[in-house]
Order: structure tokens, then sequence, then C-alpha cells
């Protein structure tokens, strides 16, 4: 990879605050999206690609940044459909001694699970899970409608990429594989942002590091080039399953997942792309609304 496609200040930035204004910037700040003409995220990303007009350098645009520790993020985009992939590195199949996959094995998650960067992922009660586990990966963000695309058209079809923490109640997990879509289901038990960075390509995510750290402590790391099934493969094959749609996302598995407790702090980091956090917290008080 060259320094170019290595070097983050050349990427741009899509998010959003608290709040919900939307944002554009780069490694020196943000300015409001609005100066671009475009008035939400989703309808930016859909405009990415080889075959948009793209986005303009933030330099160019009438708006003074404001450095990204001055700002509160929320989710970066508004979410359609959430795929997971398990088991995407042949390490961390071998530390939970799980055979190697065919074909990439996916899972989804529902919306409800989605929580905004800092958290919190809110574990759930005892009596439902004792064991939780939370993993860095790298998303990947659709920013065209497509069916039936193949691995060359990833550029033209994804939009950027996003740190994402992904959460398991493992100990539900174990008791039964079938048990996947409810260990991975509790709310908060997906973090993504604080932004999605643009663009995507294939040579800019050749050889990046992703690692899962926990109070401080890396418990696992790994490169996009380690994968079983890299992102343009996802992208193709579930493509050919259901019509991908502006926002979908697709976290394209983990080097290797630790154990949480109220109290942690859990944070992703892809290199050249962004750096994600959350508190953990204890169970809410359950109830109708």
């Amino acid at each position: 990879m060259t320094d170019e496609t290595r070097d983050s200040s050349r990427a741009i930035r899509l998010g959003r605050t608290v709040d919900g204004r939307p944002l554009i910037g780069d490694d020196a700040g943000f300015v409001p999206l609005s100066t671009t003409g475009y008035e939400s995220t989703n309808a930016a990303l859909a405009r990415t690609g080889p075959e948009g007009p793209g986005l303009p350098a933030v330099d160019d645009l009438p708006a003074s940044r404001i450095p990204a520790a001055s700002l509160a993020f929320g989710l970066p985009f508004d979410p359609g459909t959430l795929w997971g992939i398990g088991l995407n590195y042949a390490d961390h199949a071998a530390d939970l001694e799980e055979a190697r996959p065919d074909e990439p094995a996916s899972f989804m998650k529902p919306k409800t699970a989605l929580t905004a960067p800092g958290g919190p992922i809110r574990l759930p009660p005892a009596a439902e899970s004792s064991r939780v586990t939370a993993e860095a990966e790298l998303g990947v963000v659709i920013g065209r409608t497509c069916t039936e695309v193949t691995e060359t058209d990833f550029e033209r079809v994804v939009a950027g990429v996003v740190p994402v923490i992904d959460v398991t109640a493992e100990d539900v997990l174990q008791r039964n594989p079938r048990f996947l879509t409810r260990a991975k289901s509790y709310d908060t038990f997906l973090v993504a942002g604080p932004w999605v960075s643009l663009p995507a390509t294939v040579e800019r995510l050749a050889g990046t590091v992703i690692r899962t750290v926990i109070n401080g402590e890396t418990v696992a790391e790994n490169t996009v080039d380690r994968m079983l099934f890299p992102p343009e493969e996802l992208v193709a094959v579930h493509s050919r399953v259901m019509t991908l749609e502006p926002g979908d996302l697709i976290s394209t598995g983990t080097p290797g997942a630790g154990v949480i407790e109220a109290g942690d702090t859990v944070r992703a980091e892809v290199d050249g792309v962004g750096v994600l956090e959350a508190d953990v917290v204890g169970p809410a008080n359950r109830g109708p609304d």
C-alpha cells in the first residue's frame, strides 16, 4: 500500500452530532454538511463512488472547522439492514476451537441493538447472561442500491467504512449455536461511529489494522488482508441474498473479543479510519415505557 492510501488525512469523514446535525470533515475538523448542498449523511453517502459527483474537499467549503475533540458524535448515518460476520479471521476461529467456514457465516442484528459512540453498552440481567464479550470490527456502509454485484463493483456500491463494536452474550450462544441471533440482539449490543470514512477502496483497506482494546489493554489485533472473506467478497455474497440499500451495514468480523463487565471501557481502533469508544454499564430496569 502506498503512503497516500494509508494517509488518513486524505480521507473525508461524514458524521452527525448527538442532536442530529450532519457534518463533513477530515483530520483537521468538521463543518456543516449543508455547505456541500447535501442535507443528510445518507444522501451524501449515496453520491460517492466513481460514478457519483463525489464530495468536495473540506478546505474548499465556506465554513471554519470545529475540531473533532470539541464535538459529541451520534450515529453517523441512518441505518438500514445490519449484517454481522462470524469467524472471519482464521486466528480467531482457532482461538474458539471452531472449524474454518467455507463461506461467510453471517447473521442479522436489529436496529434496536444500535447505540451511538460512547454508548453505554448495557449488560443484560445476570439471569439472561453472565458472560458478555465485545469485539472491534470494520464496518462497510453501502452507498448505492444494488443486487447481484461482483467483487469488482465494491468501490461503486460501497460509500465508506466505519469502526464498529459488536457485543455478544457468549454464554447464551454457547448453550446452543441456534441462539446466535438472540445472543447478538440485546439493546446496545452494536456501537458504530464516530464517523464514516471515505473513500472505501480495496487498495486503501488492504493491511488496515483492527484492534479490540478493553480498559486500555489490546486483547486482539489483526489486519484486513488476513480475513477469510475480504470486504469485497462479503458485499458480493450478500447482494446475491438481498437487495442492498444505502445505509446498510456489513460488520466484517473481528480479530478477537474480550469479556466485559460494568465499569469497563471498550475501544475499537481501525487504523486510518477512526477510534470508537463505549462505556459498559449494568442492567437497566425493564418494563413498558
